[in-house]
């Protein structure tokens, strides 16, 4: 199965969704919402911002992999 490295991150706040590369090789504790510049963290259980507001979680988990 291949990995997909693209996810559009939806903010809670506004609604403004954006699609983002992420990264391979670190988790992603942290996104500013390029609209209302609310700074997102993952929710209580996710590893990162894409597991939590994105349609396509982080790469590490994609794979079955512990994430950080």
């Amino acid at each position: 199965m291949q990995t997909i490295l693209k996810s559009e991150i939806t903010c809670p706040a506004c609604g403004y969704k954006k699609e983002e590369n992420m990264p391979t090789n670190a988790c992603q504790f942290f996104y500013e919402c390029k609209d209302c510049k609310i700074v997102l963290k993952p929710k209580e259980g996710d590893c990162c911002v894409y597991c939590s507001y994105g349609t396509v979680p982080c790469p590490p988990i994609q794979q079955n992999k512990s994430c950080c």
